[in-house]
This record gives C-alpha cells, sequence and structure tokens, in this order.
C-alpha cells in the first residue's frame, strides 16, 4: 500500500489503495512556502458528503483560491465519523492569510466552526484523541 497519492481524480470515499489524496496550487499562484509555523484548517465530513466537499476544495487549491496544498483522507485512511480535508497555510501567525482562507472556506460551505492546527503538533504527535486538549490556535 502506499501512504499518499500526489494528485488524484478520484472521490476519497472510493479509494482504498492510499491514505490521502492531495490538491496542489499551481507555482504560478505563487503562495509563500511553508515554514515552522506551518499549519492547517481541519474540515470534517460525513462519509455522504465527503466527495462533494473535495472536490470543491481541490477546485479552489487549483484554481489559487487557498493555499498551495490541501489533503483528504480516503476510505483507507477513514477513521469514524469523518473523514478530514487539511487546507495548510504556510504560517499561522499570519493572521490575515489564516482568516482569508477560512473565509474562502465558508463560500464554499464550510459554514460550522471548524479548528486550525499547527503542523509542529502533528509533528509532535499532539491530538486530541491521545489525550491532548486545546490544540486548536484558531476555532472559527
Amino acid at each position: 500500500q502506499v501512504l499518499a497519492s500526489k494528485v488524484s481524480e478520484s472521490d476519497p470515499s472510493a479509494v482504498s489503495d492510499v491514505y490521502w489524496l492531495y490538491a496542489r496550487a499551481p507555482r504560478r499562484h505563487r503562495y509563500p512556502a511553508a515554514n515552522d509555523r506551518s499549519g492547517k484548517w481541519l474540515v470534517f465530513r460525513k462519509p455522504e458528503d465527503i466527495d462533494d466537499t473535495w472536490r470543491e476544495v481541490k477546485r479552489a487549491v487549483e484554481r489559487g483560491k487557498l493555499g498551495a496544498t490541501a489533503k483528504c483522507s480516503t476510505r483507507l485512511g477513514f477513521r469514524e465519523p469523518d473523514f478530514v480535508i487539511c487546507v495548510y497555510t504556510y504560517d499561522w501567525k499570519d493572521s490575515d492569510d489564516v482568516m482569508r482562507i477560512r473565509e474562502a472556506l465558508r463560500e464554499l460551505g464550510v459554514e460550522k466552526p471548524i479548528p486550525y492546527k499547527t503542523d509542529a503538533d502533528t509533528i509532535a504527535r499532539r491530538y486530541a484523541s491521545n489525550g491532548h486538549k486545546g490544540l486548536a490556535k484558531f476555532y472559527e
């Protein structure tokens, strides 16, 4: 099994041979490179909603409306009860950019509050599921 797929046109709910599907913005959009303060908005979706939401997020990334990358869990990486889409930003301290991306997600239909988590917390394996609380830098 492969851990990730660079880019796929498949629906996440139907993919069972990789853990993640990725979307990348074209280089011409020149989004700043990730740094040690990078992070992501976490968009949780039920199985019946994941494919439509991922198509919208993927399209927005590829059009330069979000950050440089996003990824979506697949059937192989699915953990009850929700799939997750990670929409990355380069620096959580750039609150203007972080909130710009959050607003773009609202325009795509992600209206309920969602958490923003730093990559440093993920790298350190800090998850709510293993007892770490208050990880969200933002909850909008």
